[in-house]
C-alpha cells in the first residue's frame, strides 16, 4: 500500500445525496434480531406505525433495498492505495444529534481525518470520518478506523491513546443475545455485499472455516442490548456508542453483551451520560472498549 499523507488529508471530502425509507429502518432491525424472541415483538423496532431507529442505523442509510443497487466491496481514498487483502474494520464510532428519521433524504460527506503510523511492519490505521446532514441540519457524526496490516512505518501521527479502559470488576449488567443461523445473510441487505459472509469457499479462501458476521452487525446487537438493558428500550435516549472490534462471530452463535452501568454520574456530558460494555462470544472477546452514552 502506498500513502500521500498531505493528499489524503489535504483533499476535498466526497460528498453525495443519500435516501432510505421505513423499509430500510424495519430491515435493519430484523437484521440484528429484533422481534426474534417469542413474546417480545419490539414494535417500536419492528412496525412500521410508530417506528423508531436505533442510532447506529445511520452506519448503513442509503445502502439498503430501497437503494437497488447491488456492488462489490471497494474501498477508493484520495492518497491512499489500499489493498483489501490486508484491510480490517479496527474500530467504529458515531454520535447522533437528534433521533433519526425513519424514512429521508440527507448529504453525507466523508474525508480522511487521520491516518495513524502504528510503526515499521505493523498497522497504519485509516480514520475515515462522515458527516451526515438533513434539511433539519446535522444527522449523525462517524468515525471508521480502518487497519491496513504491515503498511506502518511512512510517517503518520502518532498513535493516541484509546482512553476507554473497562472496569476491573464484575459488569453490572449482561445481556445474551442468540444470533440466527441466517444472520449473516439478513444483515448484507444493509448494503454490505462482502462475499466474506455469505461464501464459504470465499471465507476458506481468507483462512477462515466459514463465512462469519458482520462486524457493524455485532456492533448494533450490542447497541440494541445496551438500549434494551439501560434505556428501557427508548432508541431516542442513546446518542453515541463506540467500541474496537477484537474478534469473530460466527452466524448462531451467542453474543454476551456485558454492561458497566457505574460510571453513570461520574461522566456526565450534554448528550448523556456513559456506559461501558464489551461483547464476547463463548469467551472470546468480539467487541472492546466499548462506550455508549444513554440519556
Amino acid at each position: 500500500m502506498s500513502i500521500d499523507l498531505d493528499a489524503a488529508l489535504s483533499a476535498d471530502p466526497v460528498v453525495r445525496e443519500i435516501s432510505w425509507t421505513a423499509s430500510d429502518v424495519l430491515l435493519y432491525h430484523l437484521s440484528l434480531g429484533a422481534g426474534s424472541v417469542a413474546g417480545r415483538p419490539e414494535l417500536a423496532l419492528t412496525y412500521e406505525q410508530d417506528l423508531t431507529a436505533l442510532p447506529t442505523f445511520g452506519l448503513v442509510a442509503g445502502g439498503g433495498i430501497s437503494s437497488r443497487r447491488i456492488a462489490a466491496p471497494s474501498m477508493h481514498l484520495p492518497g491512499i492505495d489500499i489493498d483489501l487483502r490486508k484491510v480490517l474494520h479496527g474500530g467504529q464510532r458515531i454520535e447522533v444529534h437528534r433521533p433519526l428519521p425513519t424514512a429521508g433524504v440527507a448529504r453525507t460527506s466523508q474525508r480522511v481525518a487521520d491516518v495513524v503510523d502504528l510503526g515499521e511492519g505493523r498497522a497504519a490505521v485509516v480514520e475515515l470520518e462522515t458527516t451526515a446532514e438533513d434539511g433539519d441540519g446535522p444527522l449523525w457524526t462517524q468515525v471508521s478506523q480502518i487497519w491496513a496490516r504491515g503498511e506502518g512505518g511512512f510517517g503518520g501521527s502518532n498513535p493516541r491513546s484509546d482512553g476507554v479502559r473497562l472496569p476491573e470488576r464484575d459488569a453490572d449488567l449482561r445481556v445474551t443475545v442468540a444470533t440466527g443461523v441466517n444472520q449473516a445473510m439478513l444483515y448484507r441487505l444493509n448494503g454490505d455485499y462482502n462475499p466474506l459472509h455469505i461464501d464459504p469457499q470465499f471465507a476458506r479462501a481468507a483462512g477462515l472455516d466459514e463465512p462469519i458476521l458482520h462486524g457493524l452487525a455485532t456492533f448494533g446487537i450490542a447497541a440494541k442490548a445496551i438500549t434494551d438493558a439501560v434505556a428501557d428500550g427508548r432508541v431516542d435516549r442513546l446518542t453515541g456508542i463506540e467500541a474496537r472490534f477484537a474478534g469473530m462471530v460466527r452466524p448462531g452463535q451467542q453474543i454476551a453483551v456485558e454492561i458497566w452501568t457505574g460510571t453513570l454520574g461520574s461522566a456526565a456530558t450534554e448528550a448523556g451520560e456513559e456506559v461501558l460494555f464489551r461483547a464476547s462470544v463463548d469467551g472470546a472477546v468480539a467487541l472492546d472498549r466499548g462506550r455508549a452514552t444513554v440519556r
